[in-house]
């Protein structure tokens, strides 16, 4: 294999991918947004019940276990209260990791591809360190492979072989042509998945996003939590105006040759992203933006460490 194939910037590798797992204690994967805690291990569901936290006190209704009674309460009122309790217990989690050959693309440190397979790592073993279980959809432009969700760092092992897999097939000559439609395929399959209470994870640059692919993206966010890691190069707000250049989608090309071109491609390419980003407000879900020229793990640190 070439020296070029081998660089950690160009093409993720399985060693790699798995050492991440001993770097995922110092993040929490909170949000600094107003949103609810994300991928923080054991979460409280709204079972009600006898169990370990106790959420409020309630008028006693037909049904309830009287051992739950407040004798206190219900002496002072003169009506029956109740203690209500939440039970804990762990969720499934499901990753989407994009693979298409859009994402073999970067102009600083690393391809979209390659951030993408680190936050699919740095993702999974944060999961399975805090005792849930994990699955995913891996994704290319051809080909999606969907895990189950299980509680096993082998499960982990396997999400990542199929991530490298489809990322060392990515190319600059390859003859697979891209397919805008493979990211809303992903997200419909992933709305049949996650029925409820899961946590969706999508990491992609949301490229090819359509109305159909929101609509699924909706109902995702309705019965389960969201979150959305935008993978981006700074060269979709950065663009250098005067530098002649050839520009391409992996089908048609582009010769830029003056500062009107290149006003064009910038409005197209950050308007993509504002809308990507406006998305929050809109699935009251955070997505949160992941550069290619920075490490990755400094930026959910940033993001969502604590």
């Amino acid at each position: 294999m070439s020296q070029v194939t081998e660089d950690p910037r160009v093409y993720a590798s399985l060693r790699d991918l798995m050492l991440l797992q001993h770097q995922t204690n110092s993040l929490s994967f909170l949000p600094k947004q107003p949103i609810q805690s994300l991928l923080s291990g054991r979460h409280a569901s709204r079972i009600r019940g006898r169990g370990l936290n106790f959420e409020k006190i309630r008028a006693y209704q037909p049904g309830d276990d009287v051992r739950t009674i407040d004798w206190k309460v219900t002496a002072r009122t003169r009506t029956a209260h109740t203690r209500v309790f939440t039970e804990e217990r762990d969720r499934p989690v499901l990753v989407l990791v994009d693979q298409r050959m859009g994402m073999f693309f970067g102009t600083r440190r690393y391809m979209k591809s390659v951030v993408a397979a680190k936050l699919a790592a740095l993702a999974a073993w944060r999961v399975i360190d805090q005792g849930d279980r994990v699955g995913a959809i891996v994704f290319g432009d051809q080909l999606a492979e969907a895990f189950s969700p299980r509680r096993s760092r082998q499960r982990v092992a396997e999400i990542l072989k199929s991530v490298v897999r489809m990322n060392r097939s990515l190319s600059a000559d390859s003859p697979v042509r891209g397919n805008a439609n493979a990211l809303g395929q992903a997200i419909e399959k992933a709305s049949r998945l996650a029925t409820h209470d899961y946590l969706v994870v999508v990491i992609s640059d949301f490229h090819g996003l359509d109305e159909r692919a929101i609509e699924n993206l909706t109902r995702i966010a309705h019965r389960n939590d969201l979150i959305g890691l935008l993978v981006h190069d700074p060269s979709a707000s950065e663009f250098p105006i005067s530098q002649r250049m050839t520009v391409s989608d992996g089908e048609l090309q582009l010769e830029v040759t003056g500062p009107r071109q290149t006003k064009r491609i910038l409005e197209a390419t950050s308007g993509r992203l504002t809308r990507v980003l406006s998305l929050q407000r809109d699935l009251h879900a955070p997505m949160l933006p992941i550069s290619t020229a920075d490490e990755v793990l400094p930026q959910l640190r940033r993001l969502m460490g604590r």
